[in-house]
């Protein structure tokens, strides 16, 4: 799972950020690197807060281009 900032509270929010035009990098606190090209899960509120929503994301050079 990978984290996009700035922390949406809803999914909603975050897709239409995205259909706006906004920028969204993907990126994973953990040892483990979210996918630069291709599909990549996300999801929100950041830790500690619970998650609460999850997307699906099509993405190119790390950069967030449609959500699911």
């Amino acid at each position: 799972m990978a984290y996009v900032d700035p922390d949406y509270k809803s999914k909603k929010e975050f897709k239409e950020a995205v259909e706006k035009g906004v920028q969204h990098r993907v990126y994973s606190p953990g040892p483990f690197p979210p996918n630069k090209n291709g599909r990549c899960s996300v999801e929100g509120p950041h830790y500690p807060k619970p998650h609460r929503w999850y997307a699906d994301c099509q993405v190119v050079d790390g950069v967030v281009v449609s959500v699911k």
